[in-house]
């Protein structure tokens, strides 16, 4: 059986101040182009489908049009909701949808939504698990400690009892990990900082695939049938050596999957460039990739340059971001971080990095075993 794994589209997001809508139409009649070659059995959608809980109305247009269309490929659709979107939103509709074997999964109501596929080898079991967080599991389970997301899935998962002897499939969209390994962030992601959200990739043990949404590159975590399908965007300049593509699932008997990524082609990618405004402006490099991509230039002219956005965007129509990289600006950045240093104690400056770890300041039973060793190392 052969499924299609999509998630984190983000429909009606803006990068930069730019809208990304057009770009997201051209990806998606790509996408759907794709389909009719890939000829999958099934579709996953790992939630993100919105950018915004509350989509525009021309966002909400473009995801009608792509379910309609996918409609028309004849065959079921699963999509859950990741932690952008609006579960009742997203799920407008789903009931009538069903008729058309779309089916959306807003929120987790006690039960993991299941759906059964058959093939020539037999059943093939659907499970969808929409973006979740503690509180929310923990009125279901009143008589269990749940805190954690770890906790929350840990919980979800074990009151189904799920047999691990036949084919099964997982949509999720959570920060899954797989041990000491993180998994690659990309900058358009949310980040919980601190490690809060992880759930470890071990809890996923009696599921042949797991079609995760959430992280924009794509990637496996722990096993190579854990994965993250990635945007079909890139939506950060930190995406930018990272290329972009449908993920296609082959399951023949149980425990053997098969993954392979099919290339997807942007209308303007999302590109850095760098060096001397005059050589940048050249026709040689202008003409060596698609002048309109989305641009990251940093200048290295180390004169003064008037109005370097505007000359250059009379051929970088798009860029998005200009820095200057000079000895100068090199000389400015050094002082102001060591300016921004000064004055702060070595407990100041650890408690800092302790809340960008944590989310939250040190505790003072914590504190005070700091401010010991640093005692014992004869500093203040």
């Amino acid at each position: 059986m052969r499924f299609v794994h999509l998630s984190d589209i983000h429909i009606g997001k803006n990068v930069n101040e730019f809208s990304m809508l057009l770009d997201q139409q051209f990806i998606l009649n790509e996408i759907l182009e794709e389909l009719d070659h890939i000829k999958p059995d099934a579709i996953l959608i790992a939630g993100d489908v919105y950018d915004k809980a509350v989509p525009s109305a021309e966002a909400v247009e473009v995801l009608d049009d792509f379910i309609t269309r996918l409609a028309g490929k004849a065959v079921p659709v699963f999509i859950i909701s990741g932690n952008h979107d609006s579960g009742e939103r997203l799920s407008f509709g789903s009931r009538l949808m069903q008729s058309n074997r779309i089916y959306i999964c807003g929120g987790y109501n006690g039960t993991l939504e299941k759906y059964v596929l058959t093939d020539s080898l037999g059943d093939v079991n659907v499970y969808l698990l929409p973006f979740i967080k503690p509180p929310a599991v923990r009125r279901f389970f009143q008589d269990k400690e749940i805190s954690t997301y770890e906790q929350a899935v840990t919980a979800i998962l074990e009151k189904e009892e799920i047999d691990s002897s036949s084919r099964n499939i997982l949509v999720a969209h959570q920060f899954i990990t797989g041990g000491a390994d993180l998994p690659q962030r990309a900058n358009s992601e949310s980040v919980s900082v601190g490690g809060v959200d992880n759930i470890d990739v071990s809890l996923f043990h009696m599921f042949d695939y797991v079609a995760l949404g959430h992280l924009h590159n794509p990637q496996r975590v722990g096993r190579d049938t854990v994965r993250y399908c990635g945007s079909p965007l890139k939506y950060s300049f930190s995406e930018c050596r990272y290329n972009k593509s449908i993920t296609v699932v082959d399951i023949a008997e149980k425990n053997k999957v098969a993954v392979q990524l099919i290339p997807l082609e942007p209308r303007r990618d999302m590109r850095e460039i760098r060096g001397n405004i005059d050589v940048l402006m050249s026709a040689e490099i202008v003409n060596s990739g698609n002048n309109e991509d989305y641009l990251h230039v940093t200048l290295t002219d180390e004169q003064d340059l008037f109005d370097p956005m505007g000359r250059l965007r009379t051929v970088y129509p798009n860029i998005m971001r200009l820095d200057i990289d000079n000895q100068r600006t090199q000389k400015d950045n050094a002082i102001d971080a060591v300016n921004e240093m000064e004055g702060k104690s070595n407990l100041q400056l650890f408690n800092e990095f302790y809340r960008l770890q944590n989310n939250h300041d040190i505790n003072k039973d914590k504190c005070k075993i700091v401010m010991e060793i640093l005692q014992g190392l004869g500093v203040e």
